[in-house]
């Protein structure tokens, strides 16, 4: 059984590995969470930058420190993550500078100063993340009648993020 903090490990590795999550505000009027991209730095460990640009219907609703919720499937579904923080703007142009790459860049006409550019950084507090179980062991598990509860169980924690 994996502890909160082995989990916690494993989520930033597979975000790293496949950055993609769906974004959302808590009690938006739309209701709904968008696919974005999530950047990391190596100098803020912790939180997670999002390019997007100024007409975002989210950006439009975001107020000083709004929450947000963001979920994560890494690309095998072997790990699955709801977080939990502070969704706020940030347009340091340095920081734009560090995250930006050709993946970025394509989405924006005026490159690193286009005056469309906003920068977002997700500052999560809490999080549950669940390791799948699935596999082989699982589906012989549920062909011979058995449960599967008790693994799923062991296999998710919720993780305190702010550290």
């Amino acid at each position: 059984m994996p502890t909160p903090q082995e989990l916690e490990r494993k989520f930033w590795d597979a975000l790293a590995d496949d950055r993609t999550m769906m974004l959302g505000l808590h009690s938006a009027d739309e209701g709904h969470t968008r696919p974005m991209t999530a950047m990391l730095d190596a100098d803020q460990p912790g939180s997670i930058w999002f390019f997007t640009v100024k007409d975002n219907a989210m950006v439009g609703q975001l107020t000083d420190g709004h929450r947000a919720v963001a979920t994560f499937t890494a690309k095998d579904h072997d790990l699955f993550a709801a977080v939990h923080g502070t969704l706020l703007i940030e347009n340091n142009p340095a920081m734009i500078d560090r995250l930006w790459s050709s993946s970025v860049a394509a989405w924006y006409e005026g490159g690193r100063n286009d005056p469309n550019i906003v920068l977002l950084r997700l500052d999560p507090d809490q999080a549950e993340i669940w390791e799948s179980a699935s596999g082989l062991l699982a589906g012989l598990k549920t062909m011979l009648g058995g449960s599967l509860q008790r693994d799923v169980r062991d296999k998710a924690a919720r993780v305190d993020m702010r550290h």
